[in-house]
């Protein structure tokens, strides 16, 4: 992807390199089931264009950051409707273990530690 700095996201996912299973897409983001969840239910949202963490975004990218919340909004409300509960986080800095703006939502069991 253009304006990729060697990241997992840009690399493997979003250039097409590694198949997913596709949650939801637009023109701004891609959602996909996680390869290896966490949880029974475990979705990754990313934006398409390289953005390296929540602390990268500023104003200019207001539209970039209400869309990703709709489409946060939008698979949590069914992880909830299906499982009573969910849960949504992005992570910073040492705890981010690929460097692209990315968030976790997930429900149901855990199937591994995180």
């Amino acid at each position: 992807m253009p304006g990729s700095s060697c990241d997992f996201y840009c690399d493997q996912i979003l250039s097409g390199r590694l198949s997913v299973p596709v949650c939801f897409e637009n023109d701004q983001v891609f959602a996909f089931h996680h390869t290896n969840p966490i949880w029974e239910q475990h979705v990754v949202l990313l934006p398409k264009r390289h953005v390296e963490s929540l602390l990268a975004l500023d104003d200019a990218d207001n539209e970039l950051l209400l869309e990703l919340m709709r489409v946060a909004r939008r698979i949590a409300a069914d992880l909830m409707a299906r499982h009573g509960g969910c849960r949504v986080y992005t992570n910073l800095g040492d705890y981010q273990s690929a460097k692209h703006l990315h968030w976790h939502i997930g429900a149901g069991a855990q199937l591994r530690p995180y």
